[in-house]
């Protein structure tokens, strides 16, 4: 892993696979706001994914924004963001034990509250400015295919009703579990019963292994399905309106502390100075900002070579696939899902009714079940190739789960499309949030675990508390310290994706 991680990060590639969501693309792909690159900016966001969306449109709620320019090295939301599974998933209860064991009960249950807070200020704000991107709030189940995975998932969701009942850490539950403790235990039968799936088997990558896996039992919650794609745009859209000056198409070359005569020294000597503190090269030229916001995820390290093993590309794969013939033919399923086994999992959503390609069904992952583990996918940050051994599992995974369930192909063909985009991973496993230690002007929110759907909109909101001087007592009651940024955490040594550890060595 090590050497994984030594790997030079890149900006993105100019050739990308085609992502599902992005085709055709949005009006605003190609989007500049100016002809030419304004000479300077108040606030320069790198990045125009969830989190850069996210970021200027809390920035553009005060009462004095000032100028805002966001820079995208390929088309509008072409990132991570335009790329993923199209799930708002917190599995909160996956983590819950790590999580109290390393850090506390409370901090396990603030991390937990924002997980679900996340989910639900996402569909809020499509909800109340009526962005367009198939939003579909309901019910999920992960599908448990390991013994030991299914008792450590019964163990922590039991503590969490115990932790949360009592709001204290410690005792028993009450009659009225909140909602970030809300989940339902499914038996085995029930699984079987209600929700299509089959016991499984698999291949290994060799071929020369059958390995069967049955269900064990079955974990159900609150979620929801997306277009992420159409939300950022529809969320760039409003700032747009704002007055956000979005320049697609201009990577970032090089980022540096600004060197014009009066502009370093005027605010080296007074701290408090909004003088111009950063010089942002591009193709295109070059614009002096007062700050700048890495909204970069896994490029992170490309823009800003301190980042380098820091947050480390991950590339990850996922495939739509028309349903199979026997599959509900109303439009879509009404749950959506995970399938969890030992060391992985795959995550999946049907399309909804009344969206493009209705009952379509989306599913990503299968990293764990790929030669050597996934390994070679670290580092990486070409999104124009597909990893071929995982291609061959998806295709295969709907079938294997659904079983007679499935039926038939389609008549098309079972994989309409398939893609792969770019995942950023810290060495704990949380999100980098914060100023950049020892780097006056210069911000971040980034490294999201493959989990951004869940957290870049908490995270975006506590980055311009923090940037506005609102870090007080309120934010520190619903932000975790331990999503902050600081050079302790930066210095750590990265290991690897830490949720393909199984719950059972995570404590």
């Amino acid at each position: 892993m090590d050497e994984r991680a030594k790997i030079p990060v890149s900006l993105p590639c100019d050739n990308p696979t085609v992502s599902y969501w992005q085709d055709p693309p949005d009006a605003i792909a190609d989007h500049r706001t100016t002809p030419d690159l304004p000479p300077t900016a108040d606030t320069i966001v790198i990045g125009s994914g969830i989190t850069g969306a996210a970021v200027a449109w809390n920035l553009l709620q005060g009462p004095n924004p000032g100028s805002i320019l966001m820079l995208e090295a390929r088309q509008a939301c072409s990132g991570a963001t335009g790329r993923n599974g199209g799930h708002t998933k917190a599995a909160s209860y996956r983590s819950y034990a790590a999580h109290r064991s390393a850090l506390g009960p409370r901090a396990a249950q603030q991390i937990a509250r924002l997980e679900l807070q996340g989910i639900l200020a996402l569909h809020s704000f499509a909800a109340a400015h009526a962005v367009p991107c198939d939003l579909r709030p309901g019910p999920t189940v992960d599908v448990v295919y390991d013994r030991a995975e299914w008792a450590a998932a019964v163990a922590a969701v039991e503590t969490m009703r115990r932790d949360f009942g009592s709001g204290s850490g410690s005792g028993s539950a009450g009659d009225d579990v909140p909602p970030e403790a809300e989940y339902a235990l499914y038996s085995r039968d029930e699984v079987l019963r209600r929700f299509r799936v089959h016991d499984s088997s698999f291949s290994s990558p060799s071929g020369d292994e059958e390995k069967e896996e049955k269900v064990e039992g079955g974990v159900g919650y609150f979620a929801g399905s997306l277009s992420a794609y159409k939300f950022a745009i529809g969320v760039l859209k409003l700032c747009l309106g704002k007055g956000l000056n979005l320049q697609t198409g201009t990577p970032v070359t090089e980022l540096r502390r600004g060197e014009r005569k009066g502009y370093l020294e005027e605010a080296d000597n007074d701290p408090t100075s909004s003088s111009f503190l950063w010089e942002v090269r591009t193709a295109r030229g070059t614009v002096m900002a007062r700050r700048v916001v890495l909204a970069t995820n896994g490029y992170t390290a490309a823009v800003w070579k301190p980042f380098q093993g820091v947050v480390v590309p991950l590339r990850g794969q996922i495939a739509a696939q028309r349903p199979g013939r026997s599959m509900p033919r109303d439009g879509c399923l009404g749950t959506t899902y995970s399938f969890i086994y030992k060391g992985g999992y795959e995550y999946m959503i049907s399309r909804p009714e009344g969206s493009t390609f209705a009952g379509d069904i989306v599913i990503g992952g299968g990293l764990a079940r790929a030669e050597h583990d996934g390994l070679v996918e670290f580092g990486v940050t070409d999104d124009s190739k597909l990893n071929e051994g995982i291609s061959k599992y998806l295709s295969e995974a709907t079938e294997r789960y659904f079983g007679l369930d499935w039926g038939d192909d389609h008549p098309d063909g079972r994989v309409r499309s398939e893609w792969t985009g770019i995942m950023g991973f810290s060495p704990d496993g949380f999100p980098f949030v914060g100023e950049v230690p020892g780097e006056r002007g210069l911000w971040t929110s980034c490294s999201f675990q493959g989990h951004g759907m869940v957290l870049c909109w908490m995270c975006a909101r506590a980055l311009v508390d923090m940037m506005e001087g609102r870090d007080n007592d309120e934010l520190k009651k619903w932000f975790p310290d331990v999503f902050r940024i600081t050079k302790e955490r930066m210095a750590q040594r990265f290991q690897g994706r830490l949720d393909s550890i199984p719950m059972t060595e995570r404590q």
